[in-house]
């Protein structure tokens, strides 16, 4: 038997953030979870802000439990969500706590922005999804909200950056998280200089940008002396969750589909050149990129944010319920053929989503959902139906013919989702692991170590190391 290896995985997504150690021995990774907590986002007047140092705070609280473990922990990677960002002055100070991408401060910055750069044009560079939160439109709505903060800005770290940051005092910009942004050339893989300048945004704001793999260093002293950890190298993995839950995923074949199920729907294939065609910049897909080059075309759905809020509030105003119970509403409701937009605006983020799905409902002559079961319903089918309509697209787009869908993340967990995913797709599905993005950052890391060569090594040992579940269409 080999000597296990020890990595630390940081996986923060829009809900919640876990530490995950990893054991890799004899080909197989085994996960524990050392540390988990809620990630909270808090209004401040009319402005929706992360709680960002709290979230430090719950990431050295991991460290210090993995310190307490007394093994040999040779790395760690950290991986968030896309798009948002935090400025640094010129003496290395955050300046102004980063806003949430829900934030609505950016509502007319797509209009704005293409009054300067006609958006045919923008997509042909970046080849990313118009959305109004992508950093570029971040960006332009500073300027206007905050022109003091960021006059006064020297550097710009994306979220798992600015954390490597805290943790290490490098600075830098990991490509696949800024590609998420609309700021890189999406065909040479760097920043683009030209676009920037014509919105009016400095490019020298940028760090210099790193790849998926890249070793960044050792942790700072004052982490080190605070937390108790030490010989840990900070890696640069695929810093965005979804590139790394990609690079978690043991696809079937090289036509299956890819969809990452957490908070976001993240639905696309793994292609090695990015679309950049007049068709894609009119269906309005994204080119992110990957690790090893790769490119994620895909679609952003808005996801099980619209669940996870339903939940929440119901249990603020009607009482106590959990997932399974939502589940098992949802099988016994009366109506099954209730269904939302998922992407419509008002899920955004509502004060009650209970309200809005049925006002939705309302509103589109369906009638009024009544009891928890038919709003999950609505919920449930708008998600599926998404799903279905994407990957019609994709094959239209991409031409190809999608042999399976491969879904990884939180998201599997729901068996009816699952079950609907392959009834209203037409397509098989193959769901695992649940822990995509971890198991990405992990491979990353240990690619990086030396310790396996290539990424599809490491997603036949992902594969080799947990159980996936397929699901037929009916």
């Amino acid at each position: 038997m080999s000597e296990p290896i020890y990595n630390l995985a940081f996986d923060f997504g829009a809900s919640s953030g876990r530490m995950i150690l990893s054991k890799f021995q004899d080909g197989k990774i085994e996960l524990e979870e050392l540390h988990r907590f809620y990630n909270e986002p808090v209004w401040v007047g009319n402005v929706f802000y992360w709680d960002t140092f709290r979230m430090y705070h719950e990431l050295k609280t991991g460290l210090k439990k993995a310190a307490a473990r007394k093994i040999p922990i040779q790395s760690m990677g950290i991986d968030t969500w896309g798009v948002d960002y935090c400025l640094l002055d010129k003496e290395g100070n955050v300046i102004g706590n980063p806003i949430h991408y829900r934030d609505d401060r950016t509502e007319h910055s797509i209009e704005e922005v293409g009054k300067i750069v006609p958006l045919e044009e923008l997509y042909g560079t970046t080849g990313i999804q118009f959305m109004n939160f992508n950093t570029l439109f971040q960006l332009h709505a500073d300027m206007q909200m905050r022109p003091d903060i960021y006059e006064k800005a020297d550097k710009i770290l994306l979220m798992p950056d600015m954390f490597g940051y805290f943790l290490t005092g490098k600075k830098y910009n990991e490509y696949t998280e800024l590609s998420t942004g609309q700021v890189l050339d999406a065909k040479n893989r760097v920043l683009d200089v030209e676009l920037l300048k014509k919105v009016g945004i400095r490019p020298e704001l940028f760090c210099e940008m790193v790849a998926p793999g890249t070793i960044i260093g050792d942790l700072c002293e004052q982490v080190v002396d605070e937390t108790g950890i030490s010989g840990v190298k900070m890696i640069a993995v695929g810093s965005h969750d979804t590139a790394s839950a990609v690079a978690g995923t043991p696809f079937e074949d090289r036509n299956a589909a890819f969809l990452s199920c957490g908070t976001w729907s993240l639905l696309g294939m793994e292609l090695d050149e990015p679309i950049l065609t007049k068709e894609s910049y009119e269906y309005n897909y994204t080119n992110e990129g990957g690790v090893e080059g790769k490119i994620r075309y895909l679609k952003n759905i808005n996801g099980l944010w619209v669940m996870q809020n339903l939940r929440r509030n119901w249990c603020e105003f009607e009482g106590e319920v959990s997932f399974p119970d939502i589940i098992a509403a949802a099988k016994a409701a009366k109506r099954q053929d209730f269904h939302i937009n998922p992407n419509d605006p008002r899920f955004n983020a509502p004060y009650n989503m209970m309200k809005e799905v049925i006002g939705y409902c309302e509103d589109h002559g369906q009638g009024t959902p009544e009891g928890l079961g038919e709003i999950a319903m609505a919920i449930y089918n708008g998600l599926t139906y998404e799903y279905k309509k994407t990957i019609e697209d994709l094959e239209l787009l991409t031409g190809k013919i999608i042999s399976c869908i491969n879904m990884v993340g939180g998201g599997i967990q729901d068996q009816l989702l699952c079950e609907l995913t392959a009834k209203q797709t037409g397509k098989k599905v193959v769901a695992g692991p649940t822990e995509g993005s971890v198991l990405g950052n992990v491979v990353m890391q240990l690619k990086a170590l030396g310790y396996i060569s290539s990424l599809e090594e490491g997603r036949a040992i992902v594969k080799n190391s947990f159980e996936q579940k397929v699901h037929m269409p009916q």
